[in-house]
């Protein structure tokens, strides 16, 4: 009931998309930082691919990487608005995820509840 895939996934991606939040925030507070390297955390890919094999969506882990884009002179590559158009974009995904964990979980306690 708890483990099938849909509530699998959306664990996984609740996990991830909290990984993402604090990776931003990460690279927002390390903005003047020398030689700081953005991280990105990914794990829609691996998720989808899970879901399409038919593997379970709880073996996904997020993957943090540092960031490709170009460097300053001072070796930091963070890019404000790069990270604040991140941050809207993941803060948008999270509370749709949460919202759909919480309603089927609501559908859940209705059917306990006999209502």
């Amino acid at each position: 009931m708890f483990d099938d895939v849909a509530s699998s996934s959306l664990r996984v991606a609740v996990s991830g998309l909290s990984a993402r939040q604090n990776a931003i925030a990460n690279n927002i507070a390390n903005i003047e930082t020398p030689g700081y390297q953005a991280r990105k955390v990914k794990f829609e890919e691996a998720l989808s691919s899970a879901v399409a094999h038919g593997q379970a969506p709880g073996s996904v882990t997020p993957s943090v990487q540092n960031s490709l884009e170009p460097t300053r002179e001072n070796g930091n590559n963070v890019n404000l608005d790069e990270e604040t158009l991140s941050h809207i974009d993941t803060t948008m995904r999270y509370q749709l995820t949460l919202r759909a964990l919480d309603s089927k979980y609501g559908l859940i306690r209705d059917a306990i509840k006999g209502a």
